[in-house]
C-alpha cells in the first residue's frame, strides 16, 4: 500500500505471522510534478517499491531453513530480463506480424492508420492471452486474491466504513484506479501515438521507436488514468474504463478472510493523517 508519504508491505509467513515493512517515501522533486513527466515518475516508483517488497516478501515467506530468499540483485536482474522480454512479445512481436499481415494485405502496409490499428489490436491480444493464461497457474491465482483483497480494503477506506471484516467483504475486486487498468490504458494510447511514426520507416526504426515512446506514453496514460478516476460518474468517462474493469475479471479473484486482513494490515501503516483519495 501506498500514500503521499509512505509505503508498506505486509506478508504472512508460513506460520501465520503478519509482518510489515514501512518507510517514508522520498517527496517528488518539483520539477517532476509537472503533467505526463510526474506519470513517468511515477512508474519508476512503483517498480523500485516493487522490487522492494518483493524482496521482503519473499524473505518472510519463505522458511530460511529450507531455502535461502533471492537477493536484491537476483530480484533486479529477474526483473530486468522480464523487462526485455515484454518489450519483445508486446512489442516487437505484434509489429513484425504486423509487417507480415502487411505483405498479404496491401491495405494495412499503405496505411499507417491501418498498421497502428492492426498493430494496437495484436498487442491488445497478446496481453489478455498472457494474463488468461497465468491466472491458470495456481500460484499466480493466489496473487490474484490478494490483488482483489487489496481492493476491497482501499473501496471500504474510501467508503468511510469501520473497517472491519464483514464491511469490507461486501465490496467489490474491481477498482477504476487499479495497475490493471493503467496497462490497458497504455495499450490504447500506444495505438494513438504509434500512429504518428511514419510507414516508411524502416521495420528497425519503427521498434526502436516504439521503445523510446514508452515514457511518453506511459506519462500520458496515467494523466488519463488520474482524470477517470475522478470523472467516473460521467457517462462518456465509464464506457472508457470498463475494458480495464473487464480485465480486472482475470486479475483480481476473491480473496479470504486471512487475505483481507493482510491487506488490512498494510493499509492500516499508511492511513494516519491522509485523505481516501491519496491511497493507491
Amino acid at each position: 500500500m501506498k500514500s503521499k508519504d509512505l509505503w508498506s508491505v505486509a506478508v504472512r509467513d508460513q506460520k501465520g505471522v503478519i509482518h510489515v515493512k514501512k518507510e517514508q517515501l522520498r517527496p517528488m522533486p518539483k520539477a517532476l510534478k509537472l503533467p505526463f513527466i510526474r506519470g513517468v515518475y511515477a512508474l519508476y516508483q512503483s517498480l523500485a517499491l516493487g522490487v522492494k517488497a518483493i524482496n521482503y516478501s519473499a524473505s518472510k515467506a519463505i522458511d530460511e531453513e529450507e531455502e535461502k530468499p533471492m537477493s536484491s540483485a537476483t530480484i533486479t536482474l529477474t526483473m530486468a530480463f522480464a523487462f526485455v522480454m515484454g518489450i519483445g512479445i508486446f512489442l516487437f512481436l505484434p509489429l513484425y506480424l504486423t509487417k507480415l499481415i502487411g505483405l498479404m494485405v496491401r491495405p494495412v502496409a499503405e496505411s499507417s492508420f491501418l498498421f497502428n490499428i492492426a498493430d494496437g489490436i495484436l498487442r491488445v491480444g497478446f496481453f489478455v492471452v498472457y494474463i488468461f493464461v497465468i491466472s491458470l497457474w495456481k500460484d499466480m491465482r493466489r496473487i490474484f486474491e490478494y490483488h482483489g483483497a487489496e481492493h476491497k480494503v482501499i473501496f471500504a477506506f474510501e467508503a468511510g466504513t469501520d473497517m472491519q471484516l464483514s464491511s469490507i467483504k461486501k465490496f467489490g475486486t474491481h477498482h477504476p484506479r487499479c495497475g490493471t487498468s493503467f496497462l490497458f490504458i497504455v495499450m490504447l494510447m500506444s495505438i494513438l501515438i504509434f500512429s504518428i511514426i511514419p510507414k516508411e520507416w524502416a521495420f528497425s526504426w519503427k521498434f526502436a521507436s516504439r521503445v523510446v515512446l514508452i515514457p511518453m506514453i506511459a506519462g500520458l496514460s496515467y494523466e488519463v488514468l488520474r482524470y477517470s478516476a475522478s470523472a467516473s460518474a460521467n457517462p462518456i468517462i465509464k464506457f472508457l474504463i470498463q475494458p480495464g474493469l473487464l480485465l480486472q475479471r482475470i486479475t483480481t479473484k476473491e480473496p479470504d478472510d486471512a487475505q483481507i486482513e493482510v491487506a488490512l494490515r498494510a493499509l492500516t501503516e499508511v492511513v494516519p493523517g491522509v485523505r481516501p483519495e491519496q491511497v493507491s
